[in-house]
């Protein structure tokens, strides 16, 4: 007996916990135990796992594993375990000796190749046979890159599994592929290893406490519930996570992923579901929840391009850049910002929005699932002459606050004009300070309000039920690839969409306001156009306005954006530029020909080389190969402009530009065109036209010593000289 606590005094330091007699001893073993996770997060749930425990009867030994060689990765690791810290709620004294006893519980391995992983297990084996225990089970942590699973999920099964009758908990951090074949594939090689039961997916959020409260909440309250839980009450549902932080030092992982990913595919799904479901009889239930949970994926209707808005906050492609080592010219399409409209085919929810909304660099951190009910009170006499909280015209609505905001900790609201809710006893407290504190544009008092007896982490709530084998509040493979399969089809649509760009915190105003129409979304404010000021600004300093043309709006937008806008503005006029700057708009066009109104569009040109129009420099040329070789466009619709006339190229006496004026004046409304698209030059000028100088004189802006003279249309005309005709960069009508 004494060589066996000298044994294990040498494996692990003292192991107070082991003398007592054991229910059953469980190894955790965390894998990424010096990652930034670990030290932030997991180290401490594991830590509250075991001052949980303590007395329970059960043995635990914890494990921290990395690639790094022993002697720095212990250093590392032992550097977070000191900075563990207790509740509230536990004495000094008796926090300093179960600390004590949980670092003596821990030790640091390398795990890197087989041979490590066959020793940790020889250790372990020994353990257990000197001290005499009886192996509950084990818990491998995976806080490391989905691509490490499978490589470690196959030493673990082949040399690292527990003895039989012990249960093995493999826990494995998302994201969980990128999209629904890489999910299938990663699920397909985690099953060649593990039983779907051995596995618990964690999305942290079901684990903070108002998330984790939503079923609770509704199995307490279905006969206030069940009446007003339909499309007949619910006006919209609201479920939004915004973050003040930028993405800088992760843009490695954020460029792979963007919000869309990282956020909406998971934790705002989840709660989505948890709002959306049918109650299942039993909300305890893991095989209910998850059955409920499916069917509900079933009624989602498929999302569309028109289904989000995205946004990027300025700063983000230059932090990219810098930290990728990417060159000064990489563009970013990766959204950090998404709002996204999401209806359901149900009797229960049909035209019901969810409108789920994150994103990063934004005015607030706050997160919240809010149902706002319809209002279908009148109330004739003024405010003053009842209480507002209680008035039956306010607000109706029940929030599901996760923390941070105004009230910086979880909590559940419920307008004191619905109902007075039922909540646990012992767990959830109501709240009656913070009369100072208005929340949706009411003061707290309107609401009846319940926050945590005490306050708990996700991670520690989700450790805790990992041990306990709850898998309730964990991701199934099943609802993975559901959730998956639903999302891809968007992540595909908008993978060339420009996302509009966000100057980040309380300068954004209403400019990442959207509104929704049927199933679209789209944001307030039109189109803001970026100026810059050559010099004032360098390129990271562009500035995002509004602005006008002779007092109508100037409209720019990625290629794909202006289809879309175009598409939906009937008959109008287009003026295209020539050169390569259209060329990417013209395929565009041509890819959307099928829904576009070509019937009623007209194409003018907004300049034209000197040349024959079927000459390989034309831009009619361009016009005619890139788009209306590809569309079905009236032939009267059709306008070059009269640069080859009589035999002649821009001879000034043919008068082309005048005659070009005279059939823009005849058939366009106003004189005004719907749409013109100007071409920049590689020497920075665009569709040149006629200026003034200070003396009264006309001016032409050409880079050649070519003569030229101002007509009185306010087009540049090039001489002929010595029997040839002059071809310059742009020669507007």
């Amino acid at each position: 007996m004494l060589r066996a606590v000298l044994c294990a005094v040498f494996l692990f330091g003292a192991l107070p916990s082991l003398a007592r007699e054991s229910r059953g001893h469980v190894s955790v073993v965390l894998l990424g135990a010096t990652g930034d996770l670990a030290k932030k997060y997991l180290w401490q749930g594991l830590f509250q796992l075991y001052l949980e425990q303590v007395s329970s009867g059960h043995s635990f030994t914890f494990h921290g594993a990395a690639l790094t060689a022993h002697e720095p990765g212990q250093r590392q690791m032992f550097e977070v375990l000191k900075k563990l810290a207790c509740p509230s709620d536990v004495s000094p004294d008796r926090c300093a000796v179960v600390k004590d006893q949980f670092l003596k519980l821990s030790r640091y391995y390398q795990l890197k190749t087989a041979e490590n992983y066959t020793a940790l297990n020889r250790e372990i084996e020994t353990l257990l046979q000197q001290e005499g225990l009886e192996e509950a089970g084990r818990i491998f942590y995976f806080s490391v890159p989905p691509f490490a699973y499978a490589e470690i999920a196959r030493h673990i099964n082949s040399s690292c599994r527990p003895r039989p009758g012990a249960w093995l908990r493999v826990v494995l951090e998302k994201p969980f592929g990128h999209d629904h074949k890489s999910a299938q594939q990663l699920a397909i090689e985690l099953r060649t290893f593990f039983r779907e039961e051995e596995m618990y997916r964690v999305d942290h959020y079901l684990g903070k406490q108002a998330v984790a409260h939503i079923l609770p909440f509704r199995d307490q309250n279905r006969r206030f519930l069940d009446p007003i839980w339909n499309r007949h009450h619910v006006e919209r549902v609201e479920i939004v996570l915004k973050e003040t932080l930028d993405a800088k030092g992760r843009t490695s992982f954020y460029e792979q992923y963007g919000v869309l990913r990282d956020v909406l595919q998971n934790h705002l799904t989840e709660a989505l579901l948890y709002l959306a479901m049918e109650l299942p009889a039993n909300v305890s239930s893991a095989e209910e929840i998850l059955r409920h949970k499916l069917q509900t994926f079933k009624s989602l209707q498929g999302l569309e391009s028109t289904s989000a808005v995205l946004g990027q906050y300025q700063a983000y492609a230059s932090q990219v850049r810098e930290e990728l080592q990417k060159p000064q010219d990489y563009v970013t399409m990766t959204p950090t910002f998404a709002g996204v409209l999401i209806q359901l085919d149900s009797l229960r929810w049909e035209g019901v929005p969810f409108i789920l909304t994150s994103g990063k660099a934004l005015d607030e951190r706050v997160g919240y699932v809010r149902v706002l009910f319809k209002n279908r009170a009148y109330c004739t006499q003024r405010e003053s002459w009842r209480e507002a909280g209680r008035s039956q015209c306010g607000t109706k609505q029940i929030v599901f606050y996760i923390g941070h905001g105004e009230l910086n900790s979880p909590a559940v609201l419920v307008s004191r004009n619905l109902f007075k809710p039922v909540m646990p006893e012992g767990s959830w407290k109501e709240v009656a300070d913070h009369p100072q504190l208005h929340l949706f544009g009411h003061p707290l008092s309107d609401y009846y309000v319940y926050s945590p007896v005490q306050e708990r982490e996700a991670y520690s709530v989700l450790i805790s039920s990992i041990f306990h084998g709850r898998k309730d509040s964990f991701i199934t493979t099943e609802n993975l690839l559901a959730s998956w399969e639903f999302w891809t089809p968007l992540l595909e649509s908008v993978t060339q969409r420009a996302p509009r760009l966000y100057p980040g915190g309380l300068e954004n105003q209403h400019l990442l306001d959207f509104e929704m129409t049927g199933r679209e979304l789209s944001f307030l404010l039109e189109e803001p156009v970026e100026l810059l000021h050559a010099k004032t600004q360098a390129p990271s300093d562009y500035k995002t306005i509004q602005a006008k043309f002779r007092q109508s709006p100037l409209v720019s937008a990625w290629p794909e954006e202006l289809i879309v806008r175009l598409a939906s503005s009937g008959e109008f006029h287009l003026a295209l530029s020539g050169g390569s700057s259209p060329i990417v708009l013209f395929q565009r066009l041509a890819m959307h020909h099928y829904g576009f109104p070509w019937r009623h569009t007209h194409l003018w040109l907004v300049d034209e080389r000197c040349v024959p129009l079927t000459d390989t420099e034309s831009n009619f040329r361009s016009l005619h190969d890139h788009l209306l070789r590809h569309v079905q466009v009236p032939y009267l619709h059709i306008h070059p402009m009269p640069v080859h006339l009589n035999r002649r190229l821009c001879v000034e006496e043919d008068r082309g530009p005048e005659l070009y004026a005279k059939e823009i004046a005849a058939l366009v409304s106003n004189a005004s065109l719907d749409f013109v698209l100007l071409g920049l030059g590689s020497d920075g000028h665009t569709a040149a036209a006629c200026t003034t100088t200070s003396s009264g004189t006309s001016k032409c802006p050409t880079s050649t010593s070519t003569p030229c003279r101002c007509t009185s249309t306010g087009a540049c005309v090039w001489r002929r000289t010595e029997g040839r005709s002059c071809t310059p960069r742009r020669s507007p009508p």
